[in-house]
């Protein structure tokens, strides 16, 4: 199965046992060992900025980031 099915056949669960899923995947993360957290971030990292590197539509400016979180937090 791959994930995409996975996942259709998971939203099919009512909320409540979604919810005890999401809880019991989460606090299986709390398992990882500090370098196995450490691989996993830094897969995460090469894969967002290969990411941003094969389509740079996908980022945003730095200022534009700033000035919409100004906007969002009121100042």
């Amino acid at each position: 199965m791959t994930h995409d099915e996975l996942e259709v056949e998971l939203r099919k669960l009512d909320p409540r046992e979604r919810a005890r899923l999401a809880a019991a995947l989460l606090d299986s993360l709390e398992e990882l060992s500090e370098d196995e957290n450490a691989r996993l971030w830094a897969e995460e990292a090469v894969r967002r900025h290969d990411d941003l590197r094969s389509d740079v539509t996908l980022g945003r400016s730095a200022t534009d980031v700033f000035r919409d979180s100004r906007q969002r937090l009121g100042g």
